[in-house]
């Protein structure tokens, strides 16, 4: 049996590795699985074989046949979505967290994207047959805003926001420890990290350029609630870059401490504003989404406890 996963690139992933996109979106395969797929010939692009270190295009239409993992297939399920505002073109969502945006192996259901397909009766189909919609993502376990594409015109646009960065994103976090500056910016590039294929990290080796604004929001001693802004776009940049400065966000199971003291599974991250131009309309856009329940359970503690 084979899994025949299909893409197709967009205008944000213009000149990305193949076996490093590959591995972004196939979240459970390691790198050198990916490879080893592309040297074996069980990746095409554009219907050719390519090498690994092949930097995709626009476009590219990419296949992956993975031997032995159940096939993928997207069904459309009844699972609850709050929905911010919708149109033709796109729609705009408050995804919640321990949520997937799209199957991939090892996430077959209950992702955003099956739950999007039994709500909506289009979505854009650029992105191929696994991420329909989908323009941009947030981790399984951060909350928050998410625009998707119902259009194909509408997919293009917002891509090429994303790109440029005129759409913007706020993000508020919950971290650890005391940040003694108002605001600050991190610049420090991230790529993968050495010894660790599932995990990103600040690294000068085969790795791009990424910088986040920060800005403290309220302080509790050995916490501190900030705001966070993307001025590039890098995969776990927000939790990276956080947890580089010595402050790494609550609950993160992947760069925070071992020790949990607070009931939230996952991280205390949340899209809490994204600003968008209409990819029709031309209108400047803004939604916005409150703290999920966790995070102001957590909150509301430290709070108690600081005053």
């Amino acid at each position: 049996m084979t899994d025949l996963n299909h893409y197709k690139v967009n205008e944000a992933e213009i000149g990305e590795r193949l076996d490093v996109l590959l591995t972004k979106y196939m979240s459970d395969v390691s790198r050198s699985t990916v490879q080893r797929l592309i040297v074996n010939g069980d990746v095409t692009v554009n219907g050719k074989l390519v090498k690994s270190n092949y930097k995709v295009q626009y476009l590219d239409d990419v296949e992956v046949a993975v031997p032995g993992i159940k096939p993928l297939e997207l069904i459309p399920e009844g699972i609850p979505l709050e929905v911010l505002y919708e149109d033709e073109d796109i729609i705009i969502v408050n995804k919640s967290r321990g949520m997937v945006v799209h199957p991939a192996v090892g996430n077959y259901s209950g992702t955003l994207v099956n739950a999007l397909l039994e709500h909506c009766e289009d979505l854009s189909g650029i992105n191929g047959v696994a991420r329909p919609g989908i323009v941009h993502r947030l981790d399984k376990d951060t909350s928050g805003v998410m625009v998707v594409a119902k259009s194909d015109r509408a997919h293009i646009s917002l891509a090429k926001q994303i790109k440029e960065r005129s759409a913007s994103r706020r993000y508020l976090a919950i971290v650890h420890g005391n940040i003694k500056e108002e605001q600050g910016v991190i610049k420090a590039p991230i790529g993968r990290h050495p010894t660790d294929r599932k995990r990103m990290a600040v690294t000068f080796v085969n790795s791009k350029e990424a910088t986040t604004k920060f800005r403290v929001i309220e302080r509790f001693g050995a916490y501190t609630l900030v705001e966070c802004k993307l001025l590039t776009g890098r995969t776990h940049q927000i939790r990276v870059h956080m947890a580089y400065i010595g402050h790494p966000v609550v609950g993160d199971p992947k760069y925070g401490p071992d020790r949990r003291q607070f009931s939230i599974i996952g991280q205390a991250l949340h899209s809490a504003e994204l600003k968008i131009v209409h990819p029709v309309t031309e209108e400047n856009m803004i939604f916005t989404a409150n703290l999920p329940e966790d995070m102001e359970l957590i909150l509301r503690e430290l709070r108690k406890i600081h005053n």
